[in-house]
């Protein structure tokens, strides 16, 4: 998935409809959504209308209407939902186009970059394909619990010839 606008404010809705969900509340507009979340409005209609056909979130109209988490909070793996909105990190397909002067990639044929970018979405796919919305829910103290959070790997230096 690439990381983008639409998968960041699709996550952070979800997790408000999540949360509206373990409180009771049966719906919420995105009038609503947009104004606690400070999102451009249009920008969330289209981004709940991919959600919504995806199988996410299900609306309904009237004076009481909304929109809800069409399924409980632990069957929507987060992979699943950035997939939906916006692809992967790492689509080969990248690799058989080339952006400088030439038509193709003259590295087709052998690619150690190539090979970094598959173990890159292998790791990710396998994290994302485990975390759901649920794992959202919590505050961010829990997930760097949940997470396992740890101290970060030294800075690369290349060494001085």
């Amino acid at each position: 998935m690439k990381l983008s606008k639409r998968g960041e404010y699709a996550l952070r809705a979800l997790i408000d409809l999540g949360i509206a969900s373990e409180l009771g509340w049966p719906m919420l507009q995105i009038s609503e959504l947009a104004a606690k979340e400070k999102l451009p409005i249009k920008f969330l209609e289209q981004i709940f209308m991919q959600l919504k056909s995806a199988g996410y979130v299900a609306s309904r109209r009237g004076k009481f209407g909304g929109y809800s988490l069409s399924r409980p909070a632990e069957e929507i793996v987060i992979g699943h939902v950035l997939a939906t909105l916006g692809g992967r990190l790492y689509e080969p397909a990248f690799c058989e186009g080339h952006s400088g002067l030439e038509r193709l990639c003259t590295h087709m044929p052998d690619c150690s970059i190539r090979s970094v970018w598959r173990m890159v979405q292998r790791v990710v796919d396998e994290l994302l394909g485990k975390l759901t919305l649920k794992d959202l829910l919590r505050s961010e103290p829990e997930m760097n619990t949940w997470a396992g959070t740890g101290p970060a790997l030294p800075a690369y230096s290349p060494q001085a010839p």
